[in-house]
């Protein structure tokens, strides 16, 4: 009554074709043609970065942006922590001093 049912795999009905044959076909390379010495570019030899002084500016002002905003949102989740932390407190003190007046009035 409880156990499941597991279906069974349906047989195929019908006629059922048997799969097709993949032939390989030869494939020709196209012909190669040789260019020209005078068509041959070089790359030039050029420095991969201009550091300028305003691209300076630029990378101190991001990298202090991004160290202002890291250190604001991991302040703000120390705060948050730590009002947590106090408002747990409070309520410790304040059921563990209903907790014993209780039993100072029960007596």
């Amino acid at each position: 009554m409880l156990r499941p049912k597991i279906p069974t795999m349906p047989t195929p009905v019908g006629v059922t074709a048997p799969p097709a044959v993949v032939q390989p076909t030869a494939v020709d390379p196209a012909p190669q043609t040789m260019a020209p010495a005078a068509a041959l570019v070089v790359p030039t030899a050029r420095p991969t970065a201009q550091i300028t002084p305003g691209s300076v500016l630029a990378v101190v002002g991001a990298g202090t942006a991004v160290v202002l905003v890291v250190g604001t949102v991991l302040v703000s989740m120390l705060l948050a922590t730590a009002v947590t932390a106090a408002s747990v407190a409070v309520c410790a003190v304040v059921v563990r001093s209903l907790l014993t007046s209780s039993n100072k009035r029960r007596r």
